[in-house]
């Protein structure tokens, strides 16, 4: 999608907005599903324009929305999750690189360095990823119990994580003997 939805910055007008109106057909939809490891991505839109920022800088602002399908993570079944947000992106002429390894960046910033082009449909794709549930979850799903340990070798369970259970029992166990 980069090169047809790539705006240069020099062409853009400083005294009036760019809009875009991003919807993907199915041949792009299919290669952003499998870019992002969905089982399932319809009705991609993304909608919005591009504006000037004082006399340098340029605001992307749009919205995004999309019904995306993953795998739940206890089940493996499709999850469905629709997704509705706003987008914005800050392109700062001035913007730099911070030097140190370990930057935190402040939540929410949406600054970016400001380069020859904006490309709405690289920030569509971008913010869809974002956006995605990290854990998506049927209804009702949940792990029962899950065992794991080296080949021969018994499993921890659950229970023998708590270490005041196997007390309670031997505390029964006493109190019947009196």
């Amino acid at each position: 999608m980069s090169n047809q939805t790539s705006l240069r910055v020099a062409d853009l007008p400083q005294n009036t907005s760019t809009p875009f109106d991003l919807r993907p057909d199915a041949k792009e939809l299919a290669v952003i599903r499998e870019d992002l490891g969905l089982l399932g991505l319809r009705k991609l839109s993304f909608v919005g324009d591009v504006r000037a920022q004082g006399k340098r800088d340029w605001v992307l602002a749009g919205k995004l929305g999309a019904t995306v399908i993953q795998p739940c993570v206890v089940t493996l079944e499709p999850v469905t999750t629709r997704i509705d947000i706003p987008v914005t992106r800050v392109y700062l002429t001035d913007w730099t690189d911070p030097d140190e390894e370990e930057f935190e960046i402040p939540q929410g910033d949406e600054s970016e360095p400001l380069g020859h082009e904006i490309d709405p449909g690289l920030v569509m794709t971008e913010a869809l990823s974002l956006a995605l549930p990290q854990y998506p979850r049927k209804d009702g799903a949940e792990l029962e119990q899950a065992d794991y340990t080296e080949p021969g070798k018994q499993a921890m369970t659950d229970e023998d994580a708590k270490p005041f259970a196997g007390l309670a029992s031997l505390r029964d166990a006493l109190k019947k003997d009196e």
